[in-house]
């Protein structure tokens, strides 16, 4: 695994030990961020089930401000701490072990807003339909903000989550990225 493009571009990244999580592929980040960017100019993200924190370095690398990681594995989270220190990115991050509830929770009291979101949670305990849900109700999104869902390719998320909306649609393999922005402010 390793950086794509940007400022942090060819940075080895490392894996969490051990199988209870899957990196996303270089194939798959690649075609994510030709989606939803390819550059930022600045704005914060959260990258939830983060596993080894490569979306939201990707993000920081391509110009994204800051972004906040939360997995509730410890070893994800020492993998982030490292994957961080590596990229010298350790001022634009947030990192927070927890499960994405609550995660969910304490970004809403700090009421905090996002222009993109990662959600890649374990694909044998998808959630994705209920945490959409609660971030549409909460409106942790700014307008035109972008969700990027990680999935199994036999998973299909509705075209509409409240104010949500299907973007883009795509399949790589037995891997599927369903892409929601915020369709009205």
């Amino acid at each position: 695994m390793r950086v794509i493009s940007g400022t942090r571009k060819g940075k080895i990244l490392k894996a969490v030990p051990g199988s209870s999580t899957r990196p996303t592929t270089d194939k798959v980040k690649e075609a994510i961020f030709n989606i939803i960017g390819p550059y930022f100019d600045g704005g914060v993200g959260l990258d939830l089930f983060a596993g080894s924190g490569g979306l939201g370095i990707e993000a920081l690398s391509r110009g994204a401000e800051k972004v906040i990681f939360v997995d509730r594995d410890g070893k994800a989270i020492q993998t982030i701490h490292e994957n961080i220190k590596t990229c010298e990115l350790e001022d634009s991050a947030e990192i927070f072990r927890n499960d994405a509830e609550r995660a969910i929770k304490a970004v809403t009291k700090r009421e905090l807003s996002f222009q993109f979101i990662f959600l890649d949670p374990p694909y044998k305990k998808q959630q994705l339909l209920k945490l959409l849900e609660w971030i549409d109700k909460e409106q942790l999104l700014v307008p035109n903000g972008t969700i990027v869902c990680e999935h199994g390719s036999d998973i299909q998320l509705p075209e509409t989550v409240g104010k949500l909306g299907v973007r883009k649609h795509e399949k790589y393999g037995i891997i599927a990225i369903t892409i929601y922005e915020l369709t009205e402010s």
